[in-house]
């Protein structure tokens, strides 16, 4: 295994490396690595800005999109863990997931928010919409100007990298933590079983799910 690495830091040497390749495709929308990597920073800025640190979190409930990749992806950058949720599940145990996880800012889409409108949030929990809907401020009026970058923050391997909920088929949804340790294990062997530099990868599965992260 090579030394540790987080994932942030492995998009930040390809957009280094390789800026003009393209890193993500959504629809008719494609960004360039060089693009997703400054996106990226600038998320993380907005989040350290909004007063976030290091091991808090954050919460995202949407479908896919690009803007979901690459907040996931600034808040690592930033050391703040991520509780993805599943739009599917109960108001009540969208409540309890919310409040279990401690997260600072609830990330989601008018998709996700219909879903979810008869849940109990905190109201010290701010909401940012994806899709500049009614489901919170704007994503596009959320994020830091331009060019922003974000204070440096060296990762601890044993910080916690996401919170993967359970379906709750036997009660409530229990919170089940993955480091930055655990998942570097997991893509620093990727490169053995053919993700190459070429490689395009389709993406059929929900970013809420452990079986996409993994």
């Amino acid at each position: 295994m090579p030394d540790f690495i987080t994932l942030p830091a492995l998009v930040r040497g390809t957009a280094q490396a390789r800026p003009d390749r393209i890193a993500v495709i959504d629809g008719e929308r494609q960004l360039r690595y060089a693009e997703f990597d400054a996106l990226i920073d600038r998320i993380a800025a907005t989040l350290q800005r909004d007063g976030l640190k290091p091991t808090d979190t954050i919460s995202i409930c949407a479908l896919s999109s690009i803007e979901y990749a690459a907040t996931f992806l600034g808040a690592l950058r930033a050391g703040i863990a991520v509780a993805p949720l599943a739009p599917s599940s109960t108001a009540k145990d969208f409540s309890a997931m919310v409040r279990d996880s401690g997260a600072k800012i609830l990330f989601t889409d008018d998709f996700a928010a219909n879903a979810m409108k008869d849940a109990e949030i905190d109201a010290a929990v701010k909401r940012v919409a994806f899709d500049d809907g009614t489901s919170g401020e704007a994503f596009t009026r959320w994020l830091a100007p331009e060019g922003s970058k974000p204070a440096p923050v060296t990762i601890d391997p044993e910080w916690v990298f996401n919170i993967i909920y359970s379906s709750g088929t036997t009660g409530t949804p229990k919170g089940i933590v993955h480091t930055h340790y655990l998942r570097w294990r997991q893509y620093g062997q990727f490169e053995a079983l053919g993700y190459g530099p070429n490689v395009i990868t389709i993406l059929s599965t929900p970013l809420y799910s452990n079986t996409t992260l993994v």
